[in-house]
């Protein structure tokens, strides 16, 4: 089982040095792309996506959530951090069982 990060260039790259293999990519669209492309793959174990590209991925995002055991999904800042006004898995998941963790 293999971790694979989606973003930016810095973020594909500093990745990289830890021995993560990554996608780099400049828009949703080809961030939709990579992430389609890593649902087929049976060995990805965990996503990890750049904030910027997780917001406008994030239907997707949530219907891999809750449907499936894997891949996990990880949603770290971007170069200029988290997008403002978006909620955090621990609200998604309070929303979803009603349980305050």
């Amino acid at each position: 089982m293999k971790f694979l990060c989606i973003g930016d260039q810095d973020t594909v790259t500093g990745f990289r040095f830890a021995g993560v293999e990554g996608v780099i990519v400049a828009d949703a669209d080809a961030a939709r792309q990579a992430f389609d492309q890593a649902l087929h793959q049976a060995d990805v174990a965990v996503v990890i996506l750049a904030d910027p590209f997780a917001a406008a991925l994030q239907k997707e995002i949530n219907a891999v959530r809750f449907t499936r055991l894997q891949p996990t999904i990880v949603e770290i800042p971007g170069p200029q951090g988290f997008v403002p006004g978006r909620p955090r898995l621990i609200e998604l998941v309070r929303e979803a069982v009603g349980v305050q963790l």
